[in-house]
């Protein structure tokens, strides 16, 4: 007997993760008909715990290691995986996860911020490949071709979101370093020949140290370093309070703590402890025999601090800190939650584009809008959002109805790139030189550094280049749309990114297409100004850009970018299935909980689930497959054409009920198609049963909403409670596991 086909489904977090409880049984009752085994893999931040601390485990709590398994198969030509949103943990999150899973028995260690001996240093290690983004880098062993599918485009202008108004005469500007950021001290080269790296810090006082050992090389990579002065940064957000100020506007942080999880933090510290620099001061002592670190934000100021005798008198300095400084913008203004509680609250990407589609406003402590000094501290990018903020300003806002569109091409495969870095970057404990050089000493580049500086050195492997202009190459013949190349001249990174472009594209017949490289500013522009047209253009970027240009577009085009198609042809031959973004997920698993009505939008997952299935037909000739695609793409098209997608209030369709709308149609379409009358066979009972029982599993799927919800966790909730909150229609339940 054949081996079965597999698609290797990922189990991970928040809203996603409930969600998979809804659809999953769905996905497997179908997959049945063609052959294909669904494999569940927990990649979700418990399950990575519980993984890398096997050892702390009884035997029958231990479990695989399903990311590295799921890394090792993303190299192979086998590889089909489905890929949700999963945490990519700050500290904050990790240190809750951990006390959960402690609560529940297993005897994972605490998180040792600062290790005070080798065992904790050890222990830091290992959570250093649960924080932040340690998903993406182990999967993305291949490039990105990101965009809305046309159905879900031509129900965009159908029925657009709302727009907020832009005035020329907004206040709301990005605020960013002028010197001493990653931009201005970077350095780059090409690598020549195979060689190994390694890092090493050299002391004003003679002491040397090294950082990291020998690590490959390969001819033809790019490195870079770069250093973030944190002198100059604080004299930055002293500058950018005091504009504010004057501005009488708000003030707001745009980091990425979760992706640049070294780094960011770090940088999100500084911003908290300038701000409040008088506080730190006068309260040291105190803050130091509490371990606060400001890298953590107020929420872990405000917990470590509470029942301590000076409890009050803390929080009525900061308050008054905050009345006469500039005030800061909200990410929850009814619970008192500003920009400067959790790093992780305040991801880059998402909250930039939702300012900008909100009209340049930010909400203040009142709920009202108003708006901002938005600090994007390095240059480096801080300008893709300035150019966009004053074509608004210029032009006001977009149309959804009528705008053109953005896909992009992402160089993401082999930890290209900042998201590389992770391993590479470091905070200095004194002043010196940081230099990288190979296994005989000779110098590839140093950087000066003081103390608390943060180095950074980053890779990009030339086959990822290679491939990633392929396919850019590839996408501007296919849909016929001019396609730019997002690279800086002024940057050394990009300088290096640019040659290998020029010297690649000339591989290719580029005849007829219009392929040009344009410097972030200029692109944006060159960029909106045929989007106001209706006209389409190819977005070709860096793995940081790819994230702020999937984001940004998607959310003014569409309303969110939970809807977009990802397909990641990885660089081997298989395939990795992207299914949106999950910044909104923890709003919407805090709902679920306390009112069981779960917003959770489950279209990216839909669009990926036909992808993956018309490339396992492809690659496996599995003909029952394609079927499924083909039936799942009509599914799909009727979903948006009756708007089955969530609504925002109880009492009408919610999560739930949208996967049985599209499971309705799915086997509706299976039904009808005429390639296999046995598919059809299977299917046209179930698609009778569910249509003569609509109105009974909607009345049993919205009779669920309303009350409370007990999962058993958040992080690590019950398998069975979960099922039972998200399967509550015993009809619907009956027809699909009587497959």
């Amino acid at each position: 007997m054949a081996e079965k086909s597999k698609i290797f489904y990922t189990w991970t977090d928040e809203a996603p993760m409930l969600a998979t409880h809804s659809f999953l049984p769905m996905v497997e009752a179908f997959a049945k008909c063609a052959d294909i085994e669904i494999v569940p893999k927990d990649i979700s931040l418990a399950g990575r715990i519980l993984a890398n601390f096997s050892s702390y485990l009884s035997e029958d709590q231990k479990v695989e290691d399903a990311l590295a398994e799921l890394g090792q198969l993303a190299t192979t030509p086998e590889a089909n995986i489905i890929k949700l949103p999963n945490i990519s943990a700050s500290v904050p999150q990790l240190t809750e996860a951990i006390a959960e899973l402690q609560k529940k028995g297993f005897a994972v260690p605490n998180y040792p911020a600062e290790p005070k001996n080798p065992e904790e240093e050890k222990i830091k290690s290992a959570y250093a490949r649960v924080l932040g983004s340690a998903v993406n880098p182990v999967l993305r062993e291949g490039n990105s071709d990101r965009r809305a599918p046309r159905a879900v485009k031509n129900y965009a202008k159908a029925n657009p979101h709302k727009m907020g108004a832009w005035s020329a005469d907004s206040k709301t500007i990005v605020a960013h370093m002028k010197a001493g950021d990653f931009y201005g001290t970077e350095k780059s080269m090409t690598v020549e020949k195979d060689s190994q790296f390694k890092i090493e810090f050299f002391g004003e006082d003679g002491s040397v140290k090294e950082l990291k050992g020998l690590s490959p090389l390969k001819a033809g990579e790019i490195i870079d370093t770069a250093v973030m002065s944190l002198s100059a940064l604080k004299g930055f957000v002293a500058d950018a309070m005091a504009e504010a100020k004057a501005a009488n506007v708000l003030l707001s942080g745009h980091l990425k703590a979760t992706m640049m999880k070294v780094s960011d933090p770090i940088i999100f510290g500084a911003i908290v402890e300038t701000y409040f620099k008088d506080i730190f001061e006068k309260y040291k002592d105190v803050f130091a025999e509490l371990d606060i670190d400001p890298n953590f934000g107020l929420a872990t100021l405000f917990e470590k601090i509470s029942g301590y005798p000076k409890e009050n008198e803390i929080k009525s300095a900061i308050a008054e800190a905050i009345e006469n400084g500039p005030r800061i913008a909200m990410v929850n203004s009814d619970k008192g939650i500003t920009n400067f509680h959790v790093s992780s609250d305040i991801i880059v990407d998402a909250s930039m584009a939702a300012l900008i589609r909100n009209g340049g406003k930010m909400w203040n402590k009142e709920g009202n809008e108003e708006d901002t000094v938005a600090m994007i501290p390095d240059r480096s990018y801080a300008g893709f959002y300035q150019a966009a903020i004053d074509d608004m300003k210029k032009n006001g806002a977009l149309d959804p109805r009528t705008m053109g569109s953005v896909p992009n091409v992402g160089l993401m495969a082999q930890k290209a790139e900042e998201y590389g870095s992770h391993d590479k970057t470091f905070q200095m404990n004194a002043a010196g030189t940081v230099k990288v050089s190979d296994a005989d000493g000779n110098l590839f580049m140093e950087q000066p550094v003081e103390q608390a500086d943060v180095f950074r050195m980053c890779q990009v492997k030339d086959l990822p280049i290679q491939d990633w202009v392929k396919l850019a190459v590839n996408r501007a013949r296919l849909s016929d749309t001019p396609a730019v190349f997002w690279l800086d001249e002024n940057r050394a990174h990009d300088r290096e990114m640019i040659k290998k472009v020029e010297k690649y594209l000339k591989d290719y017949d580029t005849n007829g297409l219009d392929i040009r490289i344009m410097n972030i500013e200029d692109a944006m522009t060159f960029t909106l100004g045929r989007i106001r047209e209706g006209l389409d253009t190819i977005s070709v970027s860096g793995n940081v850009l790819r994230d702020y240009l999937t984001d940004l577009f998607p959310i003014l085009e569409l309303g969110t970018s939970a809807k977009m198609l990802s397909i990641v042809p990885l660089m081997n031959g298989g395939g990795l299935f992207e299914t949106g973004a999950g910044g909104s997920a923890p709003k919407h698993v805090e709902q679920f909980i306390s009112e069981g009505y779960l917003r959770w939008d489950s279209l990216g997952e839909f669009m990926a689930l036909q992808a993956s299935l018309e490339h396992l037909a492809q690659t496996q000739n599995n003909e029952k497959a394609q079927i499924l695609a083909d039936a799942l793409d009509v599914a799909n098209e009727k979903f948006l054409a009756n708007d089955k997608s969530p609504s925002r209030k109880i009492g009408s369709i919610d999560n739930r009920g949208s996967h049985f709308y599209l499971a309705m149609y799915w086997a509706e379409a299976l039904a009808n198609q005429e390639k296999s009358p046995e598919i059809a066979g299977i299917f046209a009972p179930m698609a009778k049963a569910m249509l003569e029982n609509e109105a009974k599993i909607n009345e049993e799927l919205i009779g669920a909403q309303g009350q409370p919800q007990n999962i058993g966790g958040y992080y690590f909730p019950d398998t069975d409670k979960t099922d039972d909150a998200m399967r509550p229609s015993e009809t619907l339940n009956k027809i699909i596991d009587g497959i």
